[in-house]
C-alpha cells in the first residue's frame, strides 16, 4: 500500500509500515527525527496527502487547543490573564485547529485514521471509534489515544504491558514507565516536552502496520 502519516516527525508510523513492505511517507513542517529525507516530506500535510492520493492516511493533528482541561480559556477575560491566550483569541484559534481536524477526517484518502487525545472533538464531531493504552499493546506507558477511523477495523489489542503496582490514597493500582507513582507524567516543563509527548509508541504502530496493512 501507499501510506501517509501526516503532522508526524518521528518516523515511528512510517519505519513501522515500512518493516511491512509498504511504501510509507511521513509529513510534517519540521524535519524527520531520524533523518529521512527520500520519504518524509517536510511541508503541507494536506498539500501533500493531496498529491500522493494514498491508500491509507494517519493523521496526528495539534491537540494544544482541543483539550478538555483547556477549553475554559476561551470564556477567561483577557484583560485578568495579559500572558495567556484566552478568551475570543482563544475561541477563534480553538475553531482554526477544530477546523484542521476535520480536514484530516475528511481527506482525500481511500481509508483515514485520525488521532488525537481524549478532547473536545468528542463533542464538536463525534465519539473516537476507538481507546487504547501503549501498554495494551506491548509498551511500558499509559497516555490515552482516540481514534476516529474511515473504512479501518479498530485495533486488536495485543500483549499487555503490566504495571508497577503502587498505593495511593490507600489504594493499590497500576503505573507505568512514563508515569510518576501518583501518576503524573514524569517529564518536566521543557521546550522538547510537547514532543516527547505526542510520539506514538512502538506497540501501536505495529499493530497498525500489522493489522491495517
Amino acid at each position: 500500500m501507499l501510506v501517509f502519516v501526516g503532522m508526524e516527525c518521528s518516523g515511528i508510523i512510517r519505519r513501522a509500515f515500512q518493516s511491512r513492505g509498504h511504501i510509507a511517507y511521513s509529513c510534517d513542517l519540521k524535519p524527520s527525527e531520524d533523518g529521512e529525507t527520500k520519504y518524509h516530506i517536510q511541508g503541507d500535510a494536506f498539500e501533500a496527502c493531496n498529491e500522493l492520493d494514498p491508500d491509507l492516511a494517519i493523521f496526528h493533528p495539534d491537540c494544544t487547543l482541543l483539550t478538555v482541561s483547556g477549553y475554559h480559556w476561551c470564556y477567561r477575560d483577557p484583560a485578568e490573564y495579559p500572558d495567556t491566550l484566552c478568551g475570543p483569541a482563544r475561541l477563534a484559534a480553538v475553531e482554526r485547529a477544530a477546523s484542521d481536524f476535520m480536514k484530516c477526517v475528511n481527506a482525500k484518502a481511500k481509508r483515514v485514521a485520525v488521532e488525537n487525545p481524549i478532547g473536545i472533538m468528542s463533542r464538536l464531531y463525534r465519539k473516537p471509534d476507538q481507546i487504547f493504552q501503549p501498554y495494551e499493546f506491548g509498551d511500558d506507558a499509559s497516555k490515552k489515544t482516540c481514534l476516529w477511523l474511515k473504512d479501518l477495523p479498530v485495533l486488536l489489542r495485543g500483549r499487555r504491558f503490566p504495571g508497577r503496582l503502587v498505593e495511593v490514597k490507600g489504594k493499590i493500582v497500576e503505573r507505568w514507565g512514563n508515569q510518576t507513582d501518583s501518576g503524573r507524567n514524569v517529564l518536566g516543563p521543557s521546550d522538547t516536552r510537547k514532543t516527547e509527548r505526542s510520539r506514538t509508541y512502538p506497540g501501536p504502530a505495529l499493530a497498525m502496520a500489522e493489522q491495517w496493512g
